[in-house]
This record gives C-alpha cells, structure tokens and sequence, in this order.
C-alpha cells in the first residue's frame, strides 16, 4: 500500500510527543512492507522568515495557504494519513483530495483554541459547548486575544464546518475519552477509530530490580499537575521528577527534600532508566488528547502507574489493571505505601498490557483496518456517485 502521511512538525525547542509519534509510525509502516511517504512541513525552517507569524496567522484563519496537493497527485498514494496540519499548512485542500483520507486527532484542536480543553486549572468545555468565542475573551491561546483571534474565526461556525473533519473518512483516536469527546461534540461514532500510540518494544527484557524512587515525567506547565503533586507529596517518600517547564522554580520551591529534580532526558536514556524505578506517577489535569507515551513507555518497562482522576492515563490504568487511581482529595501517604507492596507483582502484567495494547504489532493491525475502512468509505460514495450520475443520465 501506498501511504502519504501530512505533519507540520511543532518547532524542536518545545518537545512534542506528536512530532515522536509520526516519525515512529513512518518507521513502523515502512518495517511492514508498506510504501510510505512523509510530506512535511517544519516550524524550524518557516519561522527563519521574518513575516512568519503574520503568514501562521492568516494560514490558521482562513484555511488557506501552503498545501501538498501538487506533490500528493504525483505521488498517487492509496491512503493519506493527515497528523496535523496546525499552523503550517492550510485546510482547504483537503476538499480537493478525491483518495481515501485519514486524519489522527491528536489533540483538541477543533474544539479549542488552546487545544487542552483547559483553562484556570479545571478543565473547560465552554467552547465546544456553543460559547465559540470563549477562547478569544479569555485569551486561550498564549494568554493574548491577538494570537487566538485565527483560531476561534477559524472554529466560529463549529466542527461540521472543519474541512478536515468534514472530509475524512475515519478519524483516529487516541484514547476512549478523547472518542468520546468528540462524539459528544458532534462527530459520527462511526467515523471514529480507536487506534492508541505505540512506542518500540524494550531493548532488553530482564528489569533492574527497582532503586525505591517514584517518578513523574512531564512537562512543568500547569495543566501537567505536577505543581499541585509537589504540594501534597509526602516528605518521606523519594521522588524523582523528568521534565521542565515554566513552573521549574515554583515546582523547586514547594518540594519537599526528598524530591530530585533531574531535569529534561533525552527519549533513549528516559527508557534506558525508566525500569529502575519504582512506579511512575501522573498527575495530568487535562483530558489528555492521546494516552501519552510516558505511560506507554512505563507500562514497556514493566512500570506500574499512579494517576488522577479525570484524564485519559486514568482510565487506561483502571481499564488495564496497571496500578491505582486516586483523588487529588485524598492522602498520598497510605496510598504509596499500598503501591509500594503491590506493584512489584504488577511489573509482569504491565509488560504483557504493552504487548498486547501498545506494541507496534497492535498498532500495525489497528491502523491496517482503519485505512481499509477509510478505502471502503471512499470507493463506496464513488461507487453511489457513478450510480447516481448513471440514473440522471437514464431519466433525461
């Protein structure tokens, strides 16, 4: 098969999982026989220009702009698989492409302009909930009214105006709140697949025994929690925390002695060390667009999982059995020394959920069925448009 898959690569000074995740299913298509080509555009690159953010701007707004139509026609691939199309591509010529077309939701993007689906600590639905203009009087996106306006002009007449929504032909999902989301805001539940990330298998299978240390891994912005975890952490129990962030300082200054603070690692050495730990703990206050790779890199690792109601990690770890979830209203102390008696009989299970849920063998059958689903879409509406056409010739 041939596949054509659409990224505008977020800038490389903010880590993005998206970025990751795309050039992993590119490897993982080509290593399954497929014919695949990446068309990409790169923030790095476009931003050397000085009118860069006016042209963002406009593109985001409008719709239009740079698009890979000329280089998809030549190409004539079976599927094309979109990622993201935000700010660097225009959306509109998605309507020209007659192909099968598949595009991942990585985020909610459509629904906000943000994309979190979070505002002042709590998560906010305001905007997908009709209020359309929320984000741009509360200055979503980067704390300014000037950098939302294109976003909330472009979602002003909601998601069935969306060209790329309104065009695919099976929309993928990463996690089952982020399905059920967007059903809630109006997309057909038919339209959309449940295909989770992956990340590659261990480099090696026997674990370290576990050095008696949590971690947390993430970025130290607020919706991430870790600001509010700090807080609360009992000051006896030793943690680890991967990451950094605009919230470094005030994350050092409420954190109790027996917090390390090992700043951002780099992906091959955070999975080299991830077995050693004890648990890894999430504390995510936002939906969570995608199960993030942290906990699938986790559960890989043989690593069980604390994490707080309300995001997409949270109800993965109940609906796996891969470790416990809590309140942010309850104690921590009782529950970590619960964690710490069970989850060394859980590492096995952890490692077996990743093989069967999240390896890249699972991911390979999921999405091979979500492009023939999104094939049998396309030639199906062909198929009722040559009957249609062949009928209104009849009757003249």
């Amino acid at each position: 098969m041939k596949i054509a898959v659409v990224h505008s690569f977020y800038a490389s000074g903010q880590p993005s999982g998206e970025n990751v995740v795309v050039r992993d299913q590119v490897r993982a298509l080509r290593g399954a026989g497929h014919d695949v080509e990446l068309f990409a555009a790169h923030t790095d690159e476009l931003a050397r220009d000085p009118f860069y953010a006016l042209r963002a701007a406009a593109r985001v707004a409008s719709g239009r702009g740079h698009n890979p139509l000329a280089r998809l026609r030549a190409y004539g691939p079976d599927i094309v698989h979109v990622h993201n199309l935000f700010p660097n591509f225009g959306r509109s010529w998605v309507r020209e492409w007659q192909g099968p077309l598949v595009a991942t939701l990585h985020n909610f993007r459509p629904l906000c302009a943000v994309a979190t689906l979070y505002r002042e600590g709590a998560v906010c639905t305001r905007c997908p909930d009709g209020d359309r203009w929320a984000g741009m009087r509360y200055g979503c996106y980067r704390g300014s009214r000037v950098t939302t306006f294109p976003l909330s002009w472009a979602g002003r007449h909601g998601l069935a105006a969306d060209p790329l929504l309104a065009r695919a032909d099976q929309l993928v999902v990463l996690s089952a709140l982020s399905r059920r989301t967007y059903a809630r805001a109006g997309v057909p539940h038919d339209r959309l697949a449940l295909v989770p990330n992956f990340v590659p298998g261990p480099r090696r299978e026997e674990v370290p025994a576990a050095n008696g240390r949590w971690m947390v891994a993430a970025r130290l912005t607020a919706e991430k929690g870790v600001l509010e975890l700090l807080r609360q952490w009992p000051g006896e129990q030793p943690l680890d925390v991967v990451g950094d962030g605009e919230l470094l300082a005030a994350c050092q200054a409420e954190a109790p002695s027996s917090v390390r603070f090992l700043g951002h690692l780099d992906r091959d050495d955070l999975r080299r060390r991830m077995p050693s730990w004890r648990g890894l703990v999430f504390p995510s206050r936002w939906y969570e667009g995608a199960v993030p790779l942290v906990y699938i890199e986790g559960l890989a690792a043989g690593l069980p999982v604390i994490a707080f109601e309300g995001s997409a990690v949270a109800e993965a770890v109940r609906g796996n059995g891969t470790g416990f979830v809590t309140q942010w209203d309850r104690p921590l102390d009782r529950l970590l020394d619960e964690a710490g008696a069970t989850f060394p009989e859980l590492r096995a299970h952890c490692r077996q959920v990743y093989a069967n849920h999240f390896s890249k063998s699972a991911w390979i059958t999921r999405i091979d069925r979500t492009y023939e689903d999104a094939a049998r879409v396309t030639y199906g509406r062909t198929a009722t448009a040559v009957e249609m056409s062949a009928s209104e010739a009849t009757d003249s």
